[in-house]
């Protein structure tokens, strides 16, 4: 599990959520498990951030739109 948290810090989130995947089929220790499902959490892109981005881009299309009638 050390291996993979290294991963996450070098900047490899891909190559670590692998190796949690990993563990959390083929656990080497009791509490690895817990910490691969810890890895795969702080892994992932939180589903509001999709949100947020698709109300920006309305947004910016928006106002794209509204300049484009104006002029």
């Amino acid at each position: 599990m050390q291996a993979a948290w290294k991963l996450k810090e070098a900047g490899d989130v891909v190559a670590a959520r692998h190796a949690a995947e990993r563990l959390l089929v083929e656990p080497s220790a009791p509490e690895d498990p817990a910490q691969a499902a810890e890895l795969l959490r702080r892994g992932t892109t939180p589903p509001a951030l999709y949100g947020y981005a698709a109300l920006a881009a309305l947004f910016l299309v928006l106002l794209v739109v509204l300049a484009a009638t104006r002029y």
